[in-house]
C-alpha cells in the first residue's frame, strides 16, 4: 500500500506500531533540514516514517498564501535561519543555493513514485543534497536523472512514469491527504490527527508519537 493511502488511513485506524507521517515539498528550504535528519531520529526513537511528498504550491494557492516568497526581508531571514539550524545539526550549508526550484514539479512527481515504491528516503536526501550542497537546480531533467542514477533507479523509465496518469493519481492522493489533515506548510508531521509544522517541531512530533505508543 502506498504512503499517501496509509497517511489517510491514520484518521480511522490505529497503526500496529508508532508511525510518523512526513508531509514535505521539494521546493521548501526548511525541508532540507528535516529530510536529512528524520530517519536517524525516528530510528533512534523506534518509529516508522511514512514519506508523503505533496504539492504545497497547490495548497498555498487555495489558501491565498503565496505572498511570503516576495518578502525579501523575510526570505533573507529564512535563509540565515536555515544556515544557523544546519550548523546546529551538523548539516552542510556552503552558501545560499538557487531558489526557487522544481518549477515543473518533476522532482515532486518522481518523489510520489519513490514514496509508493519505498525508495523515497534515499531519493529525497540525494535530491536535497544536489540542491543545497551541489547547488544544482532541483527539478531540471538532467539533475533529476543524475539523482536517480545515484540511487540506482532507471532514469529514463522513471522520468517517463513521472509524466503519466500514475504520477497524477499519486500526487493527487498525497496532496488530498495533506489538505485533509490541515497541512499548510512544509515540512509537516502528522501523528494520527495531530499536526506539527516546521523543522523545529520535528523532535516534538517524535516525542508526541512516542507518548501515543508507550509500549
Amino acid at each position: 500500500m502506498n504512503s499517501s493511502l496509509l497517511a489517510r488511513r491514520v484518521k480511522t485506524e490505529k497503526p500496529m506500531r508508532p508511525v510518523l507521517d512526513f508531509f514535505f515539498f521539494y521546493g521548501s528550504i526548511y525541508t532540507y533540514l528535516s529530510v536529512m535528519r528524520i530517519e536517524k531520529l525516528a530510528t533512534a526513537a523506534g518509529l516508522e516514517v511514512r514519506w508523503c511528498p505533496f504539492n504545497l504550491r497547490e495548497i498555498l494557492i487555495e489558501q491565498d498564501n503565496t505572498a511570503f516568497t516576495r518578502n525579501l526581508a523575510r526570505m533573507s531571514y529564512c535563509w540565515r535561519d536555515v544556515q544557523r539550524r544546519a550548523a546546529r545539526h551538523g548539516l552542510d550549508f556552503v552558501s545560499r543555493p538557487p531558489y526557487p526550484v522544481d518549477a515543473e514539479l518533476l522532482a515532486l512527481r518522481v518523489g510520489v513514485i519513490a514514496a509508493n515504491e519505498g525508495w523515497c528516503p534515499r531519493y529525497s536526501r540525494a535530491t536535497f543534497g544536489n540542491w543545497f550542497i551541489d547547488h544544482k537546480v532541483t527539478g531540471l531533467p538532467d539533475h533529476v536523472s543524475e539523482v536517480l542514477a545515484r540511487v540506482g533507479q532507471p532514469a529514463g523509465e522513471i522520468l517517463a512514469r513521472a509524466s503519466s496518469a500514475e504520477a497524477d493519481r499519486l500526487l493527487n492522493q498525497t496532496t488530498k491527504a495533506a489538505r485533509d489533515f490541515g497541512v499548510f506548510g512544509s515540512p509537516s508531521f502528522v501523528v494520527q490527527n495531530e499536526l506539527f509544522w516546521g523543522d523545529d517541531r520535528l523532535e516534538e512530533a517524535i516525542e508526541f508519537c512516542q507518548s501515543r505508543f508507550p509500549d
